[in-house]
C-alpha cells in the first residue's frame, strides 16, 4: 500500500527539523535524535519512576525503572532503546517505556548501555546482558517477578534483545519468557529487497545504516558472530517466544521477518507483524501515529499473554 498519510506528514516535518544522521557528526546526531523524540511530547504518568545504576562489565550501567500501578511482584520487561548502537538514550525512549509499563502491566527497566563509536561491539550487548542478569537476580528489589522476565527493544535495541536471548540460552540464564523485537537489526546492511526498495526517502536510509554499522563494528567485522548478526546464528532452538514487528517502508523489514521465520523453523513460537504504510521508528510515535498506537497495543497484549502463561 502507499505510505500512510500520517507517516507522510510526519516525514515531511522531520526533514525540516534534522538532516540525515549520516551527514552529521556523532555528537550532532545524538542531539538530533533528542530533538526528534521531544516532538512526541511528555509521556504518560506511571506510578513510580526510579533512576538506578547496576554493575556492568566496564563500570556501572544507568537504568530507569518504570513501575505501573499494581501489586508486586509484577512481571518485568527489560528494554533496550534504538539508535544504531550510536545514538538514543534513556531520555529518547522515556515516553515509550512509560506507555509499555502501563499497557503491559509490567515493570519496565530501560537500559542505558554504552554507545559506539566510543564503545564498539560487543560493548552494548555485554551491557544489555549484564543488566538483564542484574534484573533477574534483584527482581524483588524493583517489585518484579524473576520468573516472568521478557526482553525487548527497537532497531538496534531489537538486535540487543535478540542477542540477550541468545546469550541467556548459551550462558545458562537467566530464563526469559518472551522477546519483543521491533524492526530489529538481525544482519549486516545488505542488498535485499527492503534495502533496495527503501534505500532513501523513508527516514532510515541505507546510507544511514552503513554509517551506524561502521561506527558499531568497523568495516570488517566477523559476520558469523551470532551476537552481532543473530540471523546468521547456526542454532536458534530453545529461545523464548517472540513477536517481531516490522514496517513496510523500512530497510530492516526483510531481515526482521527472516529472523521470525528462522525462529519458527527452529521450533520457537514467533509471530511476525508487518505494519503497512509505516516507516522505521513508527513504534515510538504513538502520540502522532494511529498505527503506532495499534502496534504498542498488540505488543502489550503479547507481553501480557506471555507473562500470564507463566
Amino acid at each position: 500500500m502507499p505510505l500512510d498519510p500520517e507517516a507522510k506528514m510526519l516525514l515531511e516535518q522531520m526533514t525540516t527539523v534534522v538532516r540525515p544522521f549520516d551527514e552529521l557528526s556523532v555528537e550532532e546526531a545524538r542531539a538530533a535524535i533528542a530533538t526528534l523524540s521531544a516532538a512526541a511530547g511528555e509521556g504518560e504518568a506511571v506510578a513510580r519512576v526510579e533512576n538506578r545504576a547496576v554493575p556492568g562489565p566496564r563500570g556501572e550501567i544507568p537504568v530507569r525503572v518504570y513501575t505501573p500501578a499494581g501489586r508486586a511482584p509484577l512481571p518485568v520487561l527489560v528494554y533496550f532503546h534504538g539508535g544504531g548502537w550510536v545514538i538514543g538514550s534513556l531520555e529518547t525512549h522515556d515516553g515509550l517505556c512509560r506507555h509499555l509499563a502501563n499497557a503491559a502491566g509490567a515493570v519496565v527497566v530501560s537500559v542505558g548501555y554504552r554507545l559506539a563509536p566510543e564503545h564498539p561491539f560487543p560493548a552494548s550487548g555485554e551491557d544489555a546482558y549484564a543488566a538483564t542478569r542484574w534484573v533477574a537476580a534483584n527482581a524483588a528489589v524493583i517489585g518484579g517477578d524473576a520468573k516472568r522476565i521478557a526482553v525487548g527493544g527497537d532497531s538496534a535495541g531489537g538486535n540487543l534483545a535478540a542477542v540477550v536471548s541468545l546469550m541467556a540460552r548459551d550462558r545458562g540464564g537467566p530464563p526469559l519468557v518472551f522477546q519483543l523485537l521491533v524492526y530489529p537489526v538481525t544482519d549486516a546492511p545488505s542488498a535485499n529487497t527492503s534495502y533496495r526498495e527503501n534505500a532513501d526517502g523513508y527516514f532510515l536510509t541505507a546510507k544511514m545504516m552503513h554509517w551506524f554499522w561502521n561506527h558499531y563494528c568497523g568495516k570488517n567485522p566477523d559476520l558469523s558472530d551470532p551476537y552481532l548478526c543473530p540471523l546468521r546464528a547456526k542454532d536458534l532452538k530453545r529461545l523464548p517466544p517472540a513477536l517481531v514487528v516490522t514496517a513496510e517502508f523500512d530497510p530492516l523489514r526483510d531481515e526482521g521477518e527472516a529472523y521470525a521465520a528462522r525462529l519458527r523453523e527452529a521450533g520457537v513460537p514467533a509471530t511476525s507483524k508487518r505494519y503497512p504504510g509505516m516507516i522505521h521508528g513508527f513504534f515510538g510515535m504513538g502520540p502522532l501515529l494511529t498505527q503506532a498506537r495499534a502496534a504498542t497495543k498488540e505488543a502489550a497484549e503479547a507481553l501480557r499473554a506471555a507473562f500470564g502463561a507463566r
